[in-house]
């Protein structure tokens, strides 16, 4: 059984509801906490959603600096998966383990809705139970979800294949080219803006919607770190 550590900041809203996603995956979840330089011996982190000290400077500004996180980048480049969910892809940002940044939306208020997703990348360490050009329907909220980045670095995310999820249809908060989701040139960082943990359970997520899998899309987040570890 995988070790999954959940972060938890000042702010945290999602970090019970990642928990559980990762006991339903058949992993181990590990409450690690943000004033702690210490990773238990993890074997992957998710940083979940939610306003981390308050989103005051920039969201995830504040967090990139946590005792937490100069353990989570230095594991990071060694390999270790780590995902980053809304406010966590925010600090992946701010953290430069990801390229790019998160901006209010564009239309400036906060968007809260299903969102049917494209995936790009199903190479990634958190991806590779989904098949490339897969639509999932994960929900979204987020008020600072607009990714930009230079054109440079995004025709290189294109380029390497780093974009990992796409918005299908209306773009909800004015990313550009419409990206949802990157990761790093290693596939073991993913950050996405759209929250996956809460479609895990039949009942309890976006049932209904497009796709023959309505509900448990986001499932296959943690089933696929757990199929990255033993593989």
């Amino acid at each position: 059984m995988g070790r999954i550590g959940v972060v938890t900041f000042p702010g945290t809203l999602d970090d019970r509801d990642a928990a559980r996603a990762v006991r339903l995956a058949g992993g181990e979840p590990v409450a690690l906490w943000h004033a702690d330089a210490d990773l238990q011996g993890v074997d992957a982190v998710v940083l979940p959603g939610g306003f981390s000290y308050g989103d005051y400077l920039r969201a995830g500004a504040i967090s990139r600096f946590a005792p937490v996180m100069g353990e989570v980048v230095d594991a990071a480049g060694k390999g270790l998966p780590v995902l980053g969910i809304c406010n966590g892809f925010q600090v992946l940002t701010e953290a430069h383990l990801l390229p790019g940044s998160m901006i209010k939306n564009d239309h400036l208020h906060f968007v809260c809705r299903e969102q049917v997703l494209v995936v790009e990348n199903a190479g990634t360490a958190w991806t590779n139970a989904y098949t490339a050009g897969e639509r999932i329907t994960i929900p979204l909220k987020n008020q600072d979800g607009q990714y930009v980045a230079d054109e440079r670095t995004l025709d290189e995310l294109e380029g390497e294949g780093r974009v990992v999820f796409r918005y299908e249809g209306t773009n909800p908060n004015g990313s550009r080219r419409g990206i949802a989701g990157v990761s790093n040139a290693a596939g073991n960082v993913v950050g996405l803006m759209p929250h996956p943990e809460h479609a895990v359970e039949s009942g309890f997520g976006p049932d209904g919607a497009a796709g023959p899998r309505s509900g448990t899309d986001g499932l296959r987040f943690f089933t696929s770190v757990l199929h990255a570890l033993v593989g």
